[in-house]
């Protein structure tokens, strides 16, 4: 009964293995496959849950949580810090993504969340775009310039042919960034203020870190009749990127109600102002197709399906490639009834003596 642990070695060389641009094709594929074929009945995701903080600095510590009925769980423990990347030199979002047998509570998998975060994140955009955004795009915006900008320009990248990426953030430097770590996308890299960015994009997204209470991260102004918008940044209740204007009057849709209600841009909504969520949208597309022409706006706050999906592409990919480390981490005896009857045998770990642990007696 031992747990199959992905390092962050093993991602890498998933990622090297398969490269980049198939990686992310066949993460937007799996995506909108798992959207398709979503029952409600044998799927069930719950609000995620957590703790915010304020010291020592703002922060969040949340569980995103997923039940196949009658097969396994999966959990993702997600840590929020935006003050990380300056103060830590750390991504603002560190997470894990494990996976439970529901029939014993065996620790099935345990794999790194934070580049697949980041991975299935722009798939989901992708997906959407994929349906809303007119097809003929060729400028893309990005408001927001650190991690999550990096992987909604290459999943967006693979459905659509963009000439330029229009690019702004608060902070020059990551601007000056931007271009060398989306390198392997061949696009024009231009920074621009936010009123050219919505003037001038096709399709537009924001993802940023902004504090509760003080969006939107750009005034509601001229824009092109059909622009599309993936707001990806909004994950706390206050906060927000969209101006609730331009919301408005777009077509809205949620990756998952509930929750864009209670964290997302919804909150600026009513339930009639609202569209479909992004399962409706995926099994009804072509009842959608027709939202190309107007103003649109993907709300997306982050679900568990996204985390389901993108575990499973990795485990997969590591049983094929022969990666992957099977670990024994719950303690088992012989007898189920005995908690130290694993002190019986052996583990190979050795004490500061020398002496194996096992051999020691209890007191």
């Amino acid at each position: 009964m031992k747990t199959l642990l992905l390092s962050v070695d093993d991602i890498r060389t998933i990622v090297l293995e398969t490269g980049v641009d198939s990686l992310m094709d066949e993460m937007i594929g799996r995506l909108e496959a798992a959207l398709e074929n979503f029952d409600k009945e044998k799927t069930v995701i719950p609000l995620r849950d957590g703790f915010e903080y304020d010291e020592p600095e703002s922060g969040l510590l949340e569980w995103m949580p997923l039940l196949q009925v009658g097969e396994k769980a999966t959990i993702k423990i997600v840590g929020y810090n935006p003050s990380s990347p300056a103060l830590r030199k750390l991504p603002t979002i560190i997470s894990a993504i494990t996976a439970f047998d529901t029939s014993s509570g065996h620790l099935i998998a345990l794999a790194d969340g934070t580049f697949l975060t980041a991975l299935r994140t722009g798939a989901a955009s992708a997906v959407a775009t994929k349906i809303l955004g007119r097809p003929d795009s060729r400028i893309v915006g990005m408001i927001g310039c650190g991690v999550q900008a990096v992987t909604q320009l290459h999943a967006l990248s693979r459905i659509f042919k963009f000439e330029t990426a229009l690019v702004y953030d608060t902070d020059p430097s990551v601007v000056e960034t931007i271009k060398a770590r989306t390198s392997f996308v061949e696009i024009d890299v231009i920074r621009a203020a936010p009123e050219e960015l919505l003037r001038e994009s096709d399709i537009l997204c924001t993802a940023t870190s902004v504090e509760k209470g003080e969006g939107p991260v750009f005034p509601d102004g001229e824009c092109k009749p059909w622009l599309h918008i993936n707001a990806v940044g909004s994950d706390f209740p206050g906060k927000f990127e969209i101006p609730a204007s331009l919301l408005k009057r777009s077509f809205v849709c949620p990756d998952f109600l509930d929750q864009a209600l209670k964290e997302g841009e919804c909150q600026h909504l009513h339930h009639d102002e609202i569209g479909p969520d992004l399962v409706q949208l995926v099994k009804e597309r072509e009842k959608y197709r027709s939202v190309q022409k107007q103003m649109s706006v993907f709300d997306s706050t982050g679900w568990a399906l996204e985390d389901h999906a993108a575990l499973d592409l990795f485990i997969e990919r590591a049983k094929e490639l022969g990666l992957g480390t099977l670990v024994q981490i719950e303690c088992k005896s012989d007898d189920p009834r005995n908690p130290y009857g694993f002190l019986d045998k052996p583990t190979g770990v050795m004490g500061t003596g020398g002496e194996h642990y096992y051999s020691r007696r209890l007191l």
